[in-house]
């Protein structure tokens, strides 16, 4: 599928809520590919924009998730870099994740049950006892042997659909997938976290409940300080690692996106730029405005007034995910 509105990320992934904050302006461009080889689940993305999200994944399932190339710059997870090569393993909590123009990630994703049974018949031990850390930097080998079967399968789905409608080929690919996956998650070696950085990982946390809690209303760096039980300064020295901002930024960018969701959804003849602006919080409507402008591309009134458009859906397959309901969540 092709997503070009932010605001369909959180629902277009099948196991996890993904909210995307484009930084720089740009229309957004996010290609999601999502295949189901029986209880195996991958995905690969294809994005043009810098950006900040935010990842929680769904009860149920375990998950991974690595950059698709060898070449070219790390992203941040949580404050830590991960390399071309390295694997993230998600987890329930919320986590965030930063990365620059043309990103291109990969996930893979099995229930608890499979993911326990085949960590048990492959290396001899569960899920939690071999994988006590966050990102994990496999053996060269293993992880590019990785790499190279995702590719060809992604490739399969896009040009040659119907290779994959057989339950011999995607069996093979499952089986063969799932063993490298817990083989490079074992065999690695666990990145170190320290125990200022899982003192910010709290502080975070507690940050995105409080927004969550708060969803749509203007929240002032007071609040969060209070919130999070912390000072400006650790707060500023917390976000600056998971976010790669002050939480000033963070706030106004995340409002900023609240804004353009209400402008969106709106009915022009019932309301108006200056009504939505100042109910999140932006009084200086000029200054506003050309902030608008520069994130966007347009000017807050353009947004208001332009109709609702149909997202670009393209559905790859066969696929073993409900893709009833990713066509319903989408629309």
């Amino acid at each position: 599928m092709r997503i070009e509105d932010p605001l369909l990320c959180p629902s277009a992934v099948q196991g996890c809520e993904i909210n995307v904050f484009p930084t720089k302006r740009g229309e957004l461009d996010l290609t999601i590919e999502q295949i189901g080889l029986n209880r195996l689940w991958m995905s690969r993305y294809e994005l043009n924009l810098p950006q900040v999200n935010k990842i929680a994944v769904r009860p149920g399932r375990r998950s991974i998730g690595f950059l698709t190339r060898l070449e070219g710059p790390p992203i941040q997870h949580c404050g830590v870099d991960v390399a071309p090569g390295d694997i993230v393993i998600d987890t329930y909590d919320v986590s965030h994740q930063r990365c620059g123009t043309n990103h291109r990630y990969g996930g893979m994703s099995l229930s608890e049950e499979d993911m326990s049974a085949t960590l048990a018949t492959v290396v001899g031990a569960d899920f939690p006892a071999k994988l006590p850390t966050r990102v994990v930097r496999p053996r060269p080998e293993l992880m590019s042997r990785l790499l190279k079967m995702h590719e060809t399968v992604g490739e399969l789905a896009r040009t040659t659909p119907d290779a994959l409608e057989s339950p011999e080929l995607r069996r093979g690919f499952e089986q063969q997938m799932s063993h490298l996956m817990v083989r490079c998650l074992a065999e690695g070696a666990g990145i170190e976290i320290t125990a200022g950085r899982r003192r910010h990982d709290a502080i975070i946390a507690r940050l995105e409940d409080y927004l969550a809690e708060n969803p749509d209303r203007a929240i002032y760096l007071t609040e969060l300080c209070a919130a999070t039980g912390v000072s400006e300064r650790t707060l500023r020295s917390a976000c600056e690692e998971h976010l790669g901002m002050a939480p000033i930024r963070y706030l106004t960018l995340r409002r900023m996106h609240l804004v353009r969701r209400a402008l969106l959804r709106a009915d022009a003849s019932k309301t108006t730029v200056t009504h939505i602006v100042t109910n999140y919080g932006f009084w200086e409507l000029g200054r506003f405005s050309v902030a608008y402008r520069t994130l966007f591309g347009e000017l807050p009134s353009e947004t208001l007034r332009r109709p609702p458009q149909d997202p670009h859906v393209h559905l790859m397959r066969p696929t073993t995910l409900p893709v009833e309901v990713i066509v319903g969540r989408l629309h």
